[in-house]
């Protein structure tokens, strides 16, 4: 049986472009940090604990020596939220040439959806990726920040990258197995 997937795929070209969400409440005690050590079990769990209900199924044929390779690259980040002290989401940046930045993975794990953690998230991650060259001294500034979506992924996805400030430049509409 096929469905029918259609792919958005959204940019920022300034950092004035983000639109930040208001964070949650202090008592909800939600933390944005930086994974420094790259961990591909770390990584592997993440991707599989957000990505399990909305069919991310590419990385799960990565092999421990494939993560690895990744994560090491230099401008690959990853930011985790944590709600008291338990991972709740991520958001993966991937530094590309010249200038570019891709949200290539974010998301939170289905208990922690609906409470207010998932613009935070894409607000601090967006954030970052403009910030990224501060980071990574041989990288040159950021000039473009993107991501894709798609019609599998959560109701709100496409919604919160548009109130965050991201604008559509090309949509794909293909059939799937």
């Amino acid at each position: 049986m096929s469905i029918t997937v259609t792919t958005w795929h959204l940019e920022q070209t300034a950092a004035s472009d983000l639109s930040p969400a208001q964070e949650p409440p202090a008592a909800a005690e939600v933390r944005i940090v930086r994974a420094e050590v790259p961990s591909p079990e770390f990584s592997h769990f993440l991707y599989t604990a957000v990505g399990s209900d909305v069919a991310w199924t590419d990385r799960l044929v990565w092999s421990r020596a494939a993560w690895e390779g990744y994560l090491h690259r230099p401008g690959v980040e990853t930011w985790v939220a944590y709600e008291r002290g338990t991972p709740a989401g991520y958001i993966e940046l991937e530094g590309q040439d010249e200038g570019v930045v891709e949200i290539a993975y974010f998301g939170l794990v289905p208990a922690f959806r609906g409470r207010g953690i998932g613009g935070h998230l894409l607000s601090w991650g967006t954030a970052r990726a403009w910030d990224m060259a501060d980071r990574w001294p041989d990288r040159v500034p950021t000039k473009r920040v993107w991501v894709h979506t798609c019609s599998k992924d959560g109701p709100y996805a496409l919604d919160n990258y548009r109130r965050r400030g991201f604008r559509v430049f090309d949509v794909k509409t293909a059939d799937e197995e």
